[in-house]
């Protein structure tokens, strides 16, 4: 695992090499150390290889910041995820510009079952306060076993954060620097709370400062961790719909909470709604509903029977069982964490099981077995 983890730090700082290029290569290549000790060989495992790039992964220096980094990690408790880790986000993995490796400090599984993130402007509004903290008292009860995602920043992000404390659900941060600070200072007590009741994620090593475009990278994993992304309050532009178009772009469900014509900062959910790149949502009850994440009262001997269909291959049984424990249905990202198959398998499966009259798609990318 050590090596896999410097050898992921390393390739992050190769000049020239950009996020979706060096996922390109973990994927090809089938993990940084491959890449790394086979780099002579390189075009044995990568035909289109060029001289410039098997020149370019011979940088000392990457090693000596990656060593640098790994210790740093090992010395402060923070966990160093690379990409083919089990820990790995699995929804941010099928993401095309994910991540190589992700710094994590927290005690929460970053591969929860129902994971949403919260998000808005930094100008929060009484009235948007009140919703985002409504919001999840009410989905806490709902569902108790969500992960609330959100960026750490003023406004909305931090009243996420905190309502998710207050009322008992894990919560991850994600930051625009490394975490050897934290940034805003103003809400160091807040995430010393959050690691022990969620935890703290960044892409970005020590040493890196609170730079303006780190938050727009930020915010590609502030969407792509999770199942659905919700806007409380947003101007006509600004980060939050920026985060809002990156869930879409990654085929997540985004919601929005409308407000007043009248109203700054619910211009932007307005216009997300108008344009259909939002569903309007008024309640906790709405969103639940919508993504059928609804308690079941349904007794579980309803549930179809996996006997019932000898003629399903393994996986399509991994995933009827899934569905079997959740006869109220599941999001397509939830399946793909509770069976551990990868999204573009998951929808051929799903499709095939559609068409055997074993499930049915629902509204906000659901399934749910035929009774």
């Amino acid at each position: 695992m050590k090596d896999e983890q410097i050898y992921s730090l390393a390739l992050m700082r190769i000049p020239g090499l950009g996020l979706t290029g060096a996922c390109n290569l973990i994927r090809t290549a089938g993990s940084a150390t491959n890449l790394f000790r086979h780099r002579k060989e390189l075009k044995e495992l990568i035909p289109d290889a060029s001289d410039k790039l098997i020149k370019a992964l011979d940088c000392p220096e990457a090693f000596k910041r990656a060593e640098e980094e790994w210790l740093f990690a090992e010395k402060n408790q923070i966990q160093c995820i690379t990409y083919n880790d089990e820990r790995y986000p699995s929804r941010l993995r099928e993401c095309e510009d994910a991540p190589i490796a992700l710094f994590y400090r927290g005690n929460t599984p970053l591969n929860a079952l129902r994971t949403i993130s919260i998000v808005g402007t930094r100008h929060a509004t009484a009235y948007g306060e009140d919703l985002c903290n409504t919001f999840v008292r009410d989905l806490a009860n709902l569902c108790p076993d969500v992960l609330v995602v959100s960026g750490l920043a003023y406004g909305i992000d931090i009243h996420a954060h905190r309502a998710a404390l207050q009322h008992g659900l894990a919560t991850v941060g994600v930051l625009a620097h490394g975490l050897d600070r934290i940034y805003p200072a103003a809400h160091r007590k807040t995430a010393i709370a959050m690691m022990n009741q969620g935890g703290l994620l960044t892409e970005f090593m020590s040493g890196t400062n609170p730079d303006r475009q780190n938050f727009v990278k930020r915010n590609r994993i502030v969407a792509g961790v999770c199942d659905a992304t919700i806007v409380v309050e947003s101007a006509a532009k600004g980060g939050a719909l920026i985060t809002a178009e990156l869930a879409e772009s990654y085929h997540r469900d985004c919601f929005a909470f409308p407000g007043r014509t009248t109203d700054l900062y619910s211009a932007g959910c307005n216009a997300l709604i108008r344009n259909n790149r939002a569903s309007l949502i008024l309640s906790a009850e709405d969103f639940v509903e919508a993504m059928g994440w609804k308690t079941s009262t349904h007794p579980s001997n309803n549930a179809v029977q996996r006997e019932l269909f000898p003629e399903l291959s393994e996986e399509e049984k991994n995933v009827v069982q899934a569905l079997q424990r959740n006869p109220d249905g599941m999001q397509i990202n939830i399946l793909v964490v509770e069976t551990n198959i990868p999204i573009n398998r998951m929808s051929a499966l799903l499709f095939e099981l559609e068409m055997k009259g074993v499930v049915r798609a629902m509204a906000g990318g659901v399934y749910r077995l035929l009774q």
